[in-house]
């Protein structure tokens, strides 16, 4: 985990500088880290496209000041703006043709007058990494550098290998940051306080005590006239490889002997090396009412919007456990949400209404993990009366209000900070990505055929209930346990 001690003076690469991620979240992302005095006291950002979108430094500067404008927590103006404004120029780059990028990134190194690192963010599409990668090595300006690779990091097992296979010709794994920004949110490293910092939990926290848990990330956007990149990708890649299975990871790994990055991804590796094999009678796939009416979409596509699944973990501390995943486009709620169900005690002596169950019905931990995040408990109480009547009652925590929230790093934010360090702790590793890929690939081949649901609903029904039968779907509504009504 990240130390108080600054990183290196850098030099920033940001290839796809002027597409979305670029201008939603790094440049963003990178400026509040510069007003949050994060930044090293010497750095300099270069933005790099292909020659066709290539641009002067003047004209980067205006995109990025409209981006974090836009976007941006922290507004361009004053003299850290100044500062960082002067730090970006751009330097376009085509494999066959890498002169300005390497022009520009040895000015920059030049006007730091020192030794400084480079750092590499791949913000471009996955079939233009090998090319990328390759130039850095045969430029020589991989000597020295790190590199971010965003997701998706393979398609299947045998893709995920080859990518992993053209990164490490150029950059050793001690050099790779695979980046997944669910990682880095407050939130999910909370986690990791809330199971090992805290003796009622930790001890709990396994199959003899936990009945299900589940991570359920329903969105509400649809796929915003991305129809030709979500036609190759789909929800189970998008979204379930990459994020959910990340969360698994972290909630279901052993206690690692520190927080440094090897142990703790050891141990997260060691839970991807655990899933069993994903059948496809464990999966529903589902896709939204008007997704084939979508720009770029096929007619006849079967790509899922949509996917809830149940999966086990082959291990002392998890097996016969289910862990339900779900998550897709143009749900009722836009949610980031872990469920711990805990185990029934006997309720035999207690007066409950036997025609509602599920009100009374276990204990549960919920973590909420979007921004800023809560934790809850729901528990049984005795309701005030003569009668000794039970009622399912809330304890919750919130990050707002509770800490100063200027304070915090959005995940991006802390990531690229990481990175900047040296820290991979909360860097997916090339033999989990494989774990995971390894266990999908029944899936993949065989994959159940696709449900449509409506826009605004849940998904497929009956077939998400049948899914995970005789568990339900738990989704606490954020407004009642603020308020303390409910969890």
């Amino acid at each position: 985990m990240t130390g108080p001690t600054g990183p290196d003076d850098h030099v920033i690469v940001l290839f796809g500088a002027t597409g979305d991620l670029a201008k939603r979240k790094l440049l963003p992302g990178l400026f509040h880290l510069a007003t949050a005095g994060l930044l090293p006291d010497g750095y300099r950002i270069v933005g790099s496209t292909p020659h066709r979108s290539a641009m002067s430094d003047e004209a980067f500067r205006t995109l990025a000041h409209d981006a974090i404008a836009a976007f941006g927590r922290s507004k361009p103006s004053g003299p850290v703006w100044k500062t960082f404004e002067e730090s970006l120029s751009f330097g376009a780059a085509d494999p066959e043709d890498p002169g300005p990028l390497l022009a520009a990134v040895r000015t920059a190194e030049d006007s730091l007058g020192g030794p400084s690192r480079r750092l590499f963010h791949l913000a471009i599409p996955p079939s233009a990494f090998g090319s990328i990668v390759g130039m850095l090595g045969d430029t020589g300006l991989a000597e020295n550098g790190k590199v971010i690779v965003e997701k998706p990091f393979g398609t299947d097992l045998v893709s995920a290998r080859a990518l992993n296979e053209t990164i490490h010709a150029v950059f050793d794994e001690s050099r790779v940051f695979r980046i997944d920004h669910f990682l880095g949110k407050e939130s999910v490293e909370n986690i990791l306080a809330l199971r090992f910092a805290n003796g009622m939990f930790e001890p709990i926290w396994n199959r003899n005590h936990i009945d299900y848990v589940q991570i359920d990330v329903p969105e509400t956007l649809g796929i915003e006239g991305r129809g030709h990149f979500y036609e190759g990708t789909g929800a189970f890649r998008d979204m379930v490889v990459t994020h959910l299975i990340q969360v698994l990871g972290i909630v279901a790994m052993e206690p690692p002997v520190s927080l440094a990055a090897k142990p703790l991804r050891d141990e997260k590796d060691k839970v991807f090396e655990a899933l069993r094999p994903i059948g496809p009678e464990h999966v529903v796939r589902g896709q939204y009412e008007g997704y084939l009416d979508e720009p770029g979409v096929a007619a006849d596509s079967q790509t899922e919007t949509f996917t809830a699944l149940r999966v086990e973990l082959d291990n002392w501390r998890w097996a016969g456990v289910p862990f339900h995943l779900r998550s897709g486009k143009r749900l009722a709620q836009g949610r980031q949400v872990v469920t711990l169900g805990l185990r029934e005690p006997p309720l035999r002596m207690f007066a409950t209404d036997l025609a509602d169950q599920e009100k009374y019905r276990g204990n549960k931990i919920v973590i909420d993990f979007g921004d800023p995040g809560w934790i809850a408990t729901r528990f049984l109480a005795k309701e005030p009366g003569p009668a000794m009547r039970l009622e399912p009652v809330t304890m919750a925590f919130g990050y707002a209000g509770s800490y100063c929230e200027a304070n915090g790093l959005e995940g991006y934010e802390r990531l690229i900070l990481d990175a900047m360090l040296g820290d991979q702790s909360l860097f997916t590793r090339s033999d989990g990505i494989e774990h995971i890929w390894a266990a999908s690939t029944s899936l993949l081949e065989n994959p159940p055929p696709i449900q449509t649901y409506a826009p605004g609903s849940w998904g497929p029904e009956p077939a998400i209930s049948e899914l995970i039968a005789p568990d339900l779907w738990h989704l606490p509504d954020a407004a009642e346990v603020v308020s303390g009504t409910g969890a």
